[in-house]
Formats: structure tokens, sequence, C-alpha cells
């Protein structure tokens, strides 16, 4: 990613609706299908600033990825201990058979080699292990965000099951989420291109704006994994290895 990305996560990724909205909705569906032991071995890759491990430490212990030296300084900071350096697709140096969740949470879309990548952290999984995965929807979707953030791609349900499955998993769980706000999301899309102004910042809005925004998306915390969710700007699922 850009280096101007990096930076405004440190910057936003307390206070932005995302961010915030996000975390309660991936907290929600683990708790509902993780299934994880009481003593869960957890580990995120591409954790960036660490905004999440806080989150993911509810569920077991944490360990996480991240190549970017300066996100990783904040990361280890908010972690308590060192972040690894390890990068994707090859995982070099991470114990392989340790970990009973592996998130990697808007990650798999910047790795060239996706299968390869998730190849990898499948022999990082204990016996019963998933891998929590989300990602951006819809290529059609594609903008200055995805360039900044130097996504190869966005993907469709089917390439992504596509995806999963060649690497030897099984999706369990995937559906659409961010869809509350997904019509209002294509339209600036849209109406970017067509002006010829589409904007990479991804700054919060005004507080009040970013407030009613983070009550919407927080509304699908309830019904991620519950229910099938209409088009979204992204897609979450739990996969784990073929029996």
């Amino acid at each position: 990613m850009d280096r101007i990305v990096y930076d405004r996560m440190a910057a936003h990724d307390s206070t932005h609706w995302w961010y915030r909205a996000r975390r309660d909705i991936l907290a929600d569906y683990l708790t509902r299908e993780g299934n994880l032991p009481d003593d869960a071995r957890i580990l995120e890759i591409g954790c960036g600033t660490g905004h999440n491990l806080p989150m993911l430490a509810r569920f077991g212990s944490v360990d996480a990825i991240e190549i970017d030296p300066a996100a990783r300084d904040i990361a280890s900071l908010r972690l308590g201990r060192d972040v690894s350096a390890a990068p994707l697709p090859i995982l070099p140096g991470v114990e392989r058979g340790a970990y009973d969740l592996i998130a990697v949470l808007d990650v798999v879309e910047h790795i060239e080699d996706d299968v390869a990548a998730l190849q990898a952290m499948a022999t990082c999984l204990k016996p019963g292990g998933k891998i929590l995965i989300t990602v951006p929807a819809h290529q059609w979707l594609w903008s200055a965000h995805d360039v900044v953030n130097h996504h190869h791609r966005r993907y469709s349900k089917g390439t992504l099951i596509a995806a999963i499955r060649m690497a030897g998993l099984e999706p369990r769980k995937l559906g659409y989420f961010n869809s509350l706000l997904f019509p209002l999301a294509a339209a600036a899309r849209l109406a970017g291109r067509m002006t010829g102004r589409d904007d990479s910042d991804d700054s919060p809005p005004p507080k009040p704006v970013n407030s009613l925004f983070e009550a919407i998306f927080r509304l699908e915390r309830h019904l991620v994994g519950r229910v099938p969710m209409t088009p979204g700007v992204s897609i979450i699922t739990l996969a784990s290895p073929r029996t």
C-alpha cells in the first residue's frame, strides 16, 4: 500500500465509522460462527496498525504479522510484544500447525498469487482450524482507492470461492457485508468515475455523518452470517481445510 494509506489508518482507525463498526461486526460473527476453544491461538496476517488486535484478543492469544515497518511499530505497541514481518505468500518462519484461527481482513486482494497465500495459511492451522477472510467485492467498483491500496483485484462470490477451493479449503458462511450502505458507496464510485473526480481519500466525513454511517453499518452485526445479505462492498467467510 502507498505510505499515505498507512498514515491515514494510524490517524483514523479509532474514529472512522468503517473501522469501528467493522470490528463489532467481526466480533459478533466470530462469536456466533467461530466455535473457537477458550485457549485459542490466533494469528492476524496483515494487521496494519493493529486496530483489530484487541478485538481478536477477546477470543484467545493473538500473534500478528505486518510487513510495513511504521505500521508494525504501532501494532507492536498495541499488542504489547513484537509483531513479525513474514510476507505472504510464503510466511517464512511462521509456526506450522499452530493456530486455531488465522484472520486476513482485507489482505488477500493485495497478494498476486492468492491461492498460494491461502495454501500457506492452511499449513499454519491446527486440525479444525479456520481462516477468517474479508475482501472487497465487485470488480466494477474498482477506483483510486484500490490503486493506492495496491489491490490486485476485487472479488465476486464466485472468484473468492474458486480461490479458496483451489487452495484446498472449503468456505463456510460466505456472504456480503457492508450492504446497508452499498447503494451510497456504489453511487459515489460511479459518480466519481463519470465526473473524473475519483478520489482515494478515505478520511472520516464530518462527525454527524461519521456517526450516522457507523450506526447504520453497525446494524449488520445482527445480520451477517445469520441471513443472506444483499450485495455489499465486502465479502466475508470462514474457510477450513477440506477433510
